[in-house]
C-alpha cells in the first residue's frame, strides 16, 4: 500500500461517481491469434506495412532487423514479412539477414530492399547498375496466374524507390514481372514459399498492392482474414480476467478515446474490481471535464472517482520550460496522485489495489523507442515517462493496436460515438500545447482559443476530415499587433491541422480559406492577449503532430 502525501500537496478527492455496474459477460479464453512479423530494414513504410496486413484482417507486428533469427521464430510467426530500406545491399553496414530464416519452413514475403536481400542472400544476383526507379513504374507481369498476381492486369502502375537492380533469381524461383530498367522485379518459390517484389505493394500508389499482399498472406501463406473487433474483445478480456485475478485496479482517464476504451475493456473483463480515476489536473480543454464526468459514466456504468489536482500540477510544472521534462513531471504526478487515489479506495472498500490500467497505443510504444529497435522519438506519460518507483503493475489491453483500431473496438463495446469518435489528445494536455511555462492564466487563454478552433470545425462538418487539430500557445513569444486602434504586443496561436491514418506519419489538412479566416477573426476578437493566427503546413516527419 502506498504512503499517504503531505497534506499540502495532497489533492482533494472531493466527487464519487458510482452506478450499477454493468453486467460481465462470461468468456472462454481466447487462443492468441495467427501473426505476420514484419521485419524492419529502416523503411519509412515498416509501419504502413504492419497496417495493411491488418487490414486484411491479419495481426502483425513489426520486429526490428537487429532481432535474432531463434528470437524471430520463437514467436511463433505464420509469416515473415520483409520491409524495404535506404541501404544499398552492397553498403557496408547494411542490414543482413541469416539464411537460415528461410530454410525454417516459413512463408517469407520480401518487399524492396527485403526482396533484395532474399535474392542475394539465396545466391541470385542484385546489380549496383545505377537503373534506378522512384516513383509510379509502369510492370509488366510475365505470369498473370502466378501466387501474388492472379486476378491482377498484366500492365499495370507499382510504386519504385531502389538502385539496385535483381538481374538473375535465386534458383528454383520462377520471375514472375518485369519492367523496363529491371529484368526480375518479382519472384516466387511456391514450393518453399518464399515470394518477392521490387516495388512497394503498402502503398496507395501501387494500383494492386493491397491484392498482392493479400495473395501472398491468403495463397502463399494460407492464413484465413480472421482477426477481428471480436477477436480482439474475447481475447483481451480473457488476459485481463487471467492477470488481475481477485485483485482491484485502477485506470486513468484523461478524457480521451484511448483511456475511455482501456477502461471500457477491462471494466468488461473485471466489472466492479475496476475503479476508474480522473485526475482534473488543469491541463484538459474547455468542457472536457465535465464530459468525462457524465457522459463516459452514462456509457459504461463505471465507477469513476474525481481528483481534483489542478493546483498540485500548476505548482509542480512552476518555471519549467523543457518539454521532455514537461512531460515526465505530469507523468510523475499522476502517478503519485494514483497513488493517494489507491489509498482512498482501500480506505472505503478493503481490498488492494495492485493494477494501473492506460491507454497505450502501439504507435506510443514504438515511437517511444519500444518494439522496433528505434530511437526514442518523444516520452509518452504512460509509456516512456513513468517514474522508477511506480508501484502498480500495467495493464495495456491496446498497447497492439493503432488508433483506427482502437475506435472499432470502442464501438464493439458499445460506446457512444461522442466518445469514440474525438480527436486524439494528448495525455499530458494542454501541458505540452503551450510552448513555454504553463500556467493558470495561459491554460486559459489557450483553452478558449482551442474552443473556438473546434467550434468552427465543427460547424464546417470537418471533424471527421482532419485527423486532429493541435491549438498551441506560443507563450514564450510575442509580437506586434494593431487591435483598437493601438499597437498591441500579443501571443501567436498556431493551428496545427493535420490528416493521419495512425499518426506515425500525417500531412497537414487543406482546410478551406473561409474557415480558416474564422477561427482566426473570432479567436483575435475574443481571446485577450492573442493578436496573431499562424498555420502551421509541416508533415510528418519531418515534424511531429505536438508542437512538444
Amino acid at each position: 500500500m502506498a504512503s499517504p502525501l503531505e497534506s499540502k500537496s495532497n489533492p482533494q478527492i472531493h466527487r464519487n461517481h458510482r452506478r450499477k455496474a454493468a453486467e460481465v459477460p462470461s468468456a472462454s479464453p481466447a487462443a492468441a491469434p495467427d501473426t505476420v512479423l514484419v521485419v524492419d530494414f529502416g523503411a519509412q513504410y515498416a509501419q504502413l506495412i504492419a497496417r495493411r496486413v491488418r487490414e486484411a484482417r491479419v495481426y502483425s507486428e513489426i520486429v526490428p532487423s537487429t532481432m535474432p533469427v531463434a528470437e524471430m521464430l520463437a514467436k511463433k510467426p505464420k509469416a515473415i514479412i520483409l520491409s524495404g530500406g535506404p541501404s544499398s545491399v552492397y553498403a557496408e553496414g547494411a542490414p543482413r539477414v541469416d539464411r537460415s530464416l528461410f530454410e525454417a519452413g516459413i512463408p517469407v514475403f520480401g518487399m524492396c530492399y527485403g526482396f533484395q536481400l532474399m535474392a542475394t542472400t539465396l545466391g541470385g544476383t542484385v546489380d549496383n547498375t545505377g537503373a534506378r526507379e522512384y516513383g509510379r513504374t509502369p510492370l509488366t507481369v510475365s505470369k498473370p496466374g502466378s501466387t501474388l498476381f492472379e486476378g491482377t492486369p498484366a500492365e499495370q502502375t507499382v510504386w519504385m524507390s531502389h538502385g539496385d537492380a535483381c538481374s538473375a533469381a535465386p534458383e528454383g524461383f520462377t520471375v514472375t514481372a518485369s519492367t523496363d530498367l529491371v529484368p526480375v522485379a518479382a519472384f516466387e518459390n511456391d514450393e518453399k514459399k518464399l515470394y518477392g517484389v521490387q516495388h512497394h505493394p503498402e502503398v496507395m500508389h501501387s494500383t494492386y498492392g493491397q491484392q498482392v499482399l493479400e495473395h501472398f498472406l491468403y495463397r502463399g501463406a494460407g492464413l484465413e482474414p480472421s482477426w477481428t473487433t471480436t477477436n480482439v474483445v474475447e481475447e483481451a478480456v480473457a488476459a485481463i480476467r487471467e492477470q488481475v485475478g481477485d485483485k482491484r485496479a485502477i485506470c486513468g482517464l484523461s478524457g480521451g478515446v484511448d483511456s475511455a476504451v482501456a477502461a471500457a475493456l477491462v471494466q468488461r473483463a473485471i466489472g466492479d474490481q475496476l475503479t476508474c480515476v480522473y485526475v482534473d489536473h488543469g491541463l484538459m480543454r474547455k468542457g472536457e471535464s465535465e464530459q468525462v464526468e457524465k457522459d463516459f459514466v452514462a456509457a459504461t456504468g463505471v465507477q469513476l472517482k474525481v481528483v481534483d489536482a489542478e493546483e498540485r500540477f500548476l505548482t509542480a510544472l512552476a518555471g519549467v520550460s523543457d518539454p521532455e521534462e514537461k512531460r515526465k513531471i505530469i507523468g510523475r504526478e499522476f502517478i503519485r496522485v494514483f497513488e493517494q487515489a489507491q489509498a482512498e479506495i482501500i480506505a472505503d472498500e478493503g481490498p488492494a489495489v495492485e493494477f494501473l490500467v492506460q491507454g497505450t497505443l502501439y504507435p506510443d510504444v514504438v515511437e517511444s523507442g519500444g518494439g522496433t529497435g528505434t530511437a526514442n522519438i518523444k516520452s509518452h506519460h504512460n509509456v516512456g515517462g513513468l517514474p522508477d518507483d511506480i508501484e502498480f503493475k500495467l495493464i495495456e489491453p491496446l498497447r497492439r493496436l493503432f488508433k483506427d483500431e482502437v475506435r472499432m473496438v470502442g464501438q464493439e463495446l458499445g460506446l457512444p460515438d461522442e466518445i469514440v469518435q474525438r480527436q486524439p489528445f494528448p495525455g499530458p494536455g494542454l501541458g505540452i500545447r503551450i510552448v513555454g511555462e504553463v500556467t493558470k492564466e495561459r491554460l486559459d487563454l489557450l483553452r478558449e482559443a482551442d474552443a473556438i478552433a473546434r467550434e468552427e470545425l465543427t460547424a464546417a462538418g470537418l471533424d471527421r476530415d482532419i485527423w486532429q487539430c493541435p491549438v498551441v500557445l506560443l507563450a514564450d513569444v510575442r509580437s506586434v499587433g494593431v487591435q483598437g486602434d493601438g499597437r498591441t504586443y500579443g501571443h501567436p496561436i498556431v493551428l496545427r491541422p493535420v490528416s493521419s491514418e495512425d499518426a506515425m506519419t500525417a500531412d497537414w489538412s487543406r482546410l478551406p480559406y473561409d474557415v480558416l479566416s474564422r477561427i482566426s477573426t473570432r479567436i483575435t476578437n475574443e481571446v485577450d492577449e492573442v493578436n496573431r493566427v499562424v498555420l502551421d503546413i509541416t508533415s510528418k516527419p519531418p515534424g511531429t503532430i505536438e508542437w512538444e
